[in-house]
């Protein structure tokens, strides 16, 4: 059960793929102009994760060796079609915002590196709560992004007006510099807050 948590902690944390293993960044960047977008892809990024590592660990050894990726591809694309299909059919202004980058989630380095680095070697329990931990991990930190690019970028937060008709909204924000700039910020923030955090810990013990 420790063993259990540290793989759920270490997505969120010590692990997380945009903050520390900076994975996914084409994504982080492109989707994240509002808090509603960041959440959106964030749980589609879940469910993949989740079910895609739940399968490859169940057939893993099964699986040969020189085609695993290919196979580890189709699995994927799979729930990806799925996830898809219902924001398609349930939320289209969620799908009109999120564009191409839902079905080039089969593509994404996080889903396919956990995959192959994870599941891919160890069981199903412990694989769907590395695809947990993960998806989690990216979920918050791409809204956390979304939030402080919506906030700055147009003045409201999940689409709600926060600073009235004075503020002046910095438009760059929602462009792509913004997007490097709060990005960078962030991970910076990110990091000297869990470092720091790390050293006092192990000051305490």
């Amino acid at each position: 059960m420790k063993q259990i948590r540290k793989t759920f902690a270490n997505g969120i944390l010590s692990e997380n793929p945009t903050f520390r293993l900076v994975l996914g960044t084409c994504p982080t960047l492109a989707v994240t102009t509002e808090a509603f977008n960041g959440i959106g892809m964030g749980l589609a990024v879940i469910f993949v994760l989740v079910f895609s590592n739940l399968v490859i660990s169940l057939i893993r050894n099964f699986t040969p060796e020189k085609i695993r990726i290919p196979v580890f591809i189709v699995v994927i694309a799979a729930f990806v079609t799925i996830v898809q299909l219902t924001i398609k059919a349930y939320f289209p202004d969620l799908d009109k915002s999120l564009g191409i980058f839902i079905p080039l989630i089969v593509v994404n380095c996080i889903i396919l590196g956990r995959a192959e680095a994870f599941a891919s070697k160890n069981g199903p329990l412990a694989s769907v709560v590395d695809g947990l931990g993960m998806g989690i991990g990216f979920t918050l930190a791409i809204t956390m992004i979304a939030m402080v690019r919506e906030l700055l970028g147009n003045g409201t937060l999940f689409g709600l007006a926060v600073f009235g008709d004075l503020y002046v909204p910095m438009l760059i924000f929602i462009l792509a510099p913004g997007g490097f700039l709060t990005y960078g910020l962030m991970m910076a923030l990110f990091n000297w807050a869990t470092s720091r955090g790390g050293r006092r810990e192990g000051g305490s013990a």
